[in-house]
């Protein structure tokens, strides 16, 4: 099939590949929601079938050619993220969020990169970026669970502000962890200089990126229309992201700068959701992408590592969880069930494993790739199911709360997407997001 797209001409094939993308994506979703599942791992699903290990439909110098799709779609993720960082909404959160964050996410990383480097014996690098990267939630899954449900109290409201700052701390994790890699897999080794440098470009670009999001609030005012408002703000984005992509350091922290700095200057929502309307089909090219580059065959030596990063993940996830549950003086539902609600993981965590296969050597990049995208399935499958055991573990549905179907409105004191409380506005946003 591959072969008749080549023939068709340069041009019409990338327009009739995007075409296949796009049409694959979609219809996997059918599926997907028949079997509730995310959007997100149809979408990987259909990269693997129309990939060049299944039906090989488009070809593999279109996928090879399509690199740009990654940095593009997680600068509007972390665009988005940058949205959470509203000073009087992180303020009115106190303090116990950051700490549950901190620790849920790190603990994660520090079990996952000690087992692989002493467990499997892999490079130090490999396993700081598999680490860095496990940090990642994909809260679309539980968010729904949560909604469909009508959840509502302290725990779930934990839940929601976890959420939103779990993202931030994988990306700052996984550039501090992408300069030291970067050092040691240089020929020279590990060189001060060589670590220094990076730090240094992604300082300068983050400073860069809230500039612009000072002069993108100044862009945007109530004169211009919603069409130029998304083209100024597409500009700035795109912007940023050539500027990283050319200093070769990732463009996650600085979008996310121009993000939150934008939301604290304005405190206008209304261009995060008209980015959210613009952007799906970038991030379905790029879930399809991540599923068309996932090496089917290396699963097989992979097998081991993958299972066991999926568990020991799993087990960062809820010890960390609890213990900063514990230390902050959250309630016992928090510290006993909260980590069971943060095991999806998806959208940002590989976009994360697509840059850290491009810094690694090519067997280690694909091991890496290959791990986050097959595990990233597993996860999104099993954690509804667990969402919602936490859900109710936590006493946060009650049998006598369970939605009706027959009725239009969900219970009284449910969860509001467009509640004003911290958190509260998260559902909707996060999951186009994520999806």
């Amino acid at each position: 099939m591959s072969d008749i797209l080549v023939s068709a001409g340069p041009s019409a094939c990338i327009i009739l590949s995007l075409a296949v993308i796009l049409f694959a994506g979609f219809l996997a979703t059918r599926v997907t929601k028949k079997l509730k599942l995310p959007n997100v791992t149809g979408y990987i699903l259909s990269g693997v079938l129309i990939g060049p290990f299944v039906l090989k439909i488009v070809p593999q110098q279109v996928i090879s050619g399509m690199d740009f799709v990654t940095d593009i779609a997680l600068s509007y993720i972390a665009f988005g993220v940058g949205k959470y960082f509203k000073l009087s909404t992180l303020r009115r959160s106190g303090g116990k969020v950051f700490v549950v964050t901190l620790f849920e996410s790190l603990a994660a990383a520090v079990v996952i990169s000690l087992t692989m480097i002493f467990i499997f014996r892999l490079p130090v690098a490999f396993s700081l970026l598999l680490g860095a990267i496990g940090c990642a939630t994909a809260p679309a899954s539980t968010i729904m669970t949560i909604r469909q449900y009508h959840a509502k109290g302290e725990f779930v409201n934990m839940i929601l502000q976890v959420v939103a700052l779990d993202d931030a701390v994988a990306l700052i994790a996984f550039s501090v962890c992408a300069a030291i890699a970067r050092s040691l897999t240089s020929p020279g080794g590990l060189d001060f200089g060589v670590v220094v440098l990076p730090v240094l470009l992604n300082l300068l670009m983050v400073a860069l990126g809230a500039v612009l999001g000072v002069v993108l609030h100044r862009l945007i005012n109530d004169r211009r229309s919603r069409e130029h408002r998304l083209v100024l703000t597409n500009a700035v984005i795109l912007s940023l992201t050539g500027l990283c992509t050319m200093l070769d350091i990732s463009p996650l922290l600085a979008c996310m700068a121009l993000g939150t700095a934008y939301i604290n200057l304005s405190g206008n929502k209304e261009l995060f959701k008209q980015i959210n309307h613009f952007e799906p089909p970038v991030l379905l090219m790029f879930f399809v992408l991540s599923g068309m580059k996932l090496n089917v065959p290396s699963l097989v030596s992979a097998g081991v590592i993958g299972v066991v990063y999926f568990f020991v993940r799993i087990l960062g996830k809820y010890l960390g969880a609890s213990l900063g549950s514990a230390l902050s003086g959250c309630s016992p539902a928090i510290k006993r069930y909260l980590g069971l609600a943060l095991i999806p993981q998806a959208g940002v965590s590989i976009g994360l494993a697509a840059l850290g296969q491009r810094m690694l050597p090519a067997e280690q990049g694909l091991m890496l790739s290959t791990i986050i995208l097959s595990s990233a399935v597993l996860y999104e499958m099993i954690g509804p199911a667990c969402a919602k055991a936490s859900l109710f573990l936590s006493h946060s549905v009650e049998p006598e709360e369970l939605p009706d179907h027959h009725k239009g409105k969900p219970k009284a004191g449910a969860v509001d997407e467009t509640a004003a409380e911290p958190g509260h506005e998260l559902p909707q946003t996060l999951e186009k997001v994520h999806a």
